[in-house]
């Protein structure tokens, strides 16, 4: 079985990601994908979500 976890960044920079990745890949969870939210007005993001896959036993 698949397990999925998403994380939310509301402060979206290098630092943040990586320490995302960092924490959640040392626990065991695959990095999966990345989304960011972007507003009109900015190209900037203002968001992303984060997300992760493990593989659990059942």
């Amino acid at each position: 079985m698949i397990e999925y976890k998403v994380v939310e960044l509301s402060v979206v920079t290098d630092e943040s990601i990586e320490e995302v990745l960092n924490k959640w890949t040392g626990q065991g969870w695959q990095f999966d994908n990345i989304q960011f939210v972007v507003r009109e007005a900015s190209k900037r993001p203002s968001m992303a979500f984060v997300f992760f896959t493990c593989e659990t036993a059942e």
